[in-house]
């Protein structure tokens, strides 16, 4: 398995580098040129960065990839759960607006500023529910970003801690989003986004930092169990809902500013596979 290679955003910006310039050129056009060659520059850096990230990894597959990941990802600084508030606003930051947050299952752009309690509010989602695995808020797994998102009060009450499977009935005020007794289906555009945040953390967390094995099964109704399912419909998920430009910021973001760990998931979606 071969990981070095330009994501495509990165070659994208590379691709603005291949363009010369006039000698003739007016002063805009050069000067435009030099961003986008300064772009391009910044874009392989990137990418390069990341391949080292992963090094230890290459060549893996399977449990000896889960373990790989695992001891590169474990390397973290940690966040606050009060702290939690305010990073929230800047890595789901509506790109659109930047005074608004886009809530996960909701799909809403709502302003930063109404975060609490309130019905309406937006408040801090454990997309791993917090009592699968019994970690509530600790500082770790509770509070870890990637896998923390921004929902509305009443549709994340709504969720629960409930697994994740396909039907039921509407969720109010999460449209597309659907659920039932013991599960929940978000809407289509960011399922692979919940694929890759659950198997952040069956990787990320094994039981050797005094917190739960988290892992995945293919069941629903696992309760308080360090379990989520169902693995065989998010390994679907990640392959119909790959990442975007969003998860990719997020991602970076969370590894740039506050934790300096990345979702593996999210920039090698195919390891999922390979472990799974």
């Amino acid at each position: 398995m071969r990981i070095s290679r330009l994501t495509p955003w990165a070659a994208g910006l590379a691709a603005v580098a291949l363009f010369a310039v006039p000698a003739a050129a007016s002063a805009g056009q050069q000067t435009a040129a030099a961003s986008g060659a300064a772009a391009a520059a910044t874009a392989v850096t990137t990418a390069s960065t990341v391949d080292s990230y992963y090094a230890a990894a290459e060549g893996k597959t399977g449990a000896e990839l889960k373990t790989a990941l695992h001891n590169i990802i474990k390397t973290q600084s940690k966040v606050s759960y009060d702290g939690v508030w305010n990073a929230l606003k800047v890595t789901d930051q509506d790109p659109a607006n930047p005074n608004n947050v886009i809530l996960v299952y909701s799909g809403r752009s709502q302003s930063k500023s109404s975060n609490g309690g309130d019905p309406n509010d937006w408040n801090r989602e454990h997309v791993w529910a917090k009592s699968h695995g019994d970690f509530g808020t600790s500082t770790g797994p509770g509070t870890d970003l990637h896998h923390l998102r921004p929902e509305d009060v009443t549709v994340n009450s709504t969720r629960g801690n409930k697994d994740f499977d396909l039907g039921g009935s509407p969720v109010s005020e999460a449209p597309g989003s659907l659920t039932d007794a013991d599960s929940f289906e978000p809407r289509d555009a960011v399922k692979g986004d919940v694929a890759r945040m659950l198997l952040y953390m069956a990787v990320r967390y094994e039981g050797d930092d005094g917190f739960a094995d988290l892992e995945m099964n293919d069941r629903v109704n696992n309760g308080s169990a360090p379990l989520f399912g169902r693995i065989s419909l998010l390994k679907q998920w990640n392959q119909m809902d790959p990442p975007d430009a969003f998860e990719q910021r997020r991602n970076q973001v969370i590894f740039d500013t506050y934790q300096h760990n990345r979702n593996p998931f999210i920039d090698h979606p195919e390891w999922v596979n390979s472990i799974w």
